[in-house]
C-alpha cells in the first residue's frame, strides 16, 4: 500500500492486475486500483476534481482531468473516509499513475490540492 498525507488528507492506494485482452487487434493490460481518501483534519472537505498522469512503459504518458471521482464529488467529514475503485488499460505490462485531487475546505472556503503519490502497475509475469 502506498500512502501520503497533504494538509491532513491521507491518500492510500492499492493496485491489482486484472488480466489481458485483445482490443482493436492489440494486446491490452488491465489494472485496477483502490484509493481511500481519509480526512485527518478538523474541517470538512469536498473533492471537486482530479488530475492524473498515466505512464505506460511503451508510451510516454497520458493526462486525464475530470470532475470528481467515479461520478461523485464526495464531502468527507473529519475522521471519515471515502473509498473508491477504478482502473486503467495500458499497452504494456508495466506502468504507473500519479496526480492530485482539487478540494475545498468547507470552513475556510480555501481551495487546495491533495497529492496522490506515484503508484505502480506490473503484471506478475513481467517481473522476475
Amino acid at each position: 500500500m502506498i500512502t501520503q498525507v497533504t494538509k491532513g488528507i491521507k491518500i492510500s492506494v492499492t493496485t491489482s492486475f486484472e488480466g489481458t485482452f485483445f482490443k482493436n487487434y492489440k494486446m491490452h493490460f488491465a489494472f485496477g486500483y483502490t484509493i481511500t481518501i481519509e480526512n485527518q483534519s478538523k474541517d470538512s472537505v469536498q473533492l471537486t476534481s482530479r488530475h492524473w498522469k498515466i505512464y505506460d512503459a511503451l508510451n510516454d504518458f497520458e493526462i486525464l482531468d475530470g470532475e470528481g471521482v467515479i461520478g461523485k464529488k464526495p464531502v468527507i467529514k473529519p475522521g471519515e473516509a471515502h473509498t473508491y475503485s477504478s482502473g486503467c488499460l495500458l499497452a504494456s505490462p508495466i506502468g504507473a499513475m500519479k496526480g492530485h485531487y482539487n478540494m475545498v475546505n468547507f470552513s475556510s472556503t480555501e481551495k487546495f490540492r491533495v497529492y496522490v503519490p506515484t503508484f505502480k502497475f506490473s503484471a506478475p509475469f513481467a517481473l522476475n
